[in-house]
């Protein structure tokens, strides 16, 4: 199982994180593996950072076309070391500009620790692994 190539393709993923007591999910699309590790980000601005900070147990859910689905558990693991926010950028130059001085918006950059993936399908096929 190769956990992020699956997300690769699936290109967008569900991000669910923690309100309070309430579950809240939205679309992300940007992820990469940087010195063994995988990566995603979002503006430090936005209610998922604060969730994230709060409580940075997680869980990231994905369908593809064939009718597999993943899913990975995990902890985030703020990383706001240059050298990634420059890998980042390198990965995905259009988010330079939403994050930028004149936007002033800041992305956070979290790897993934303790994860725990999942690819399931209708048919029963179940496959989990440690990431």
């Amino acid at each position: 199982m190769d956990a992020l190539q699956f997300l690769r393709e699936c290109g967008t993923f569900y991000y669910a994180t923690c309100d309070g007591d309430k579950p809240r999910v939205r679309p992300f699309g940007f992820l990469m593996e940087f010195e063994g590790k995988i990566y995603f980000g979002m503006g430090k601005h936005k209610q998922s950072f604060k969730q994230t900070i709060d409580n940075p147990n997680f869980e990231i859910c994905a369908a593809n076309a064939k009718g597999q689905w993943i899913r990975i558990r995990g902890t985030a693991v703020l990383d706001d070391r240059d050298v990634v926010m420059d890998k980042v950028f390198e990965t995905a130059p259009y988010l330079k500009n939403l994050y930028n001085d004149e936007t002033g918006n800041v992305l956070g950059n979290f790897y993934i620790k303790d994860a725990v993936a999942e690819i399931a399908d209708m048919a029963g096929s179940f496959e989990s692994e440690t990431l």
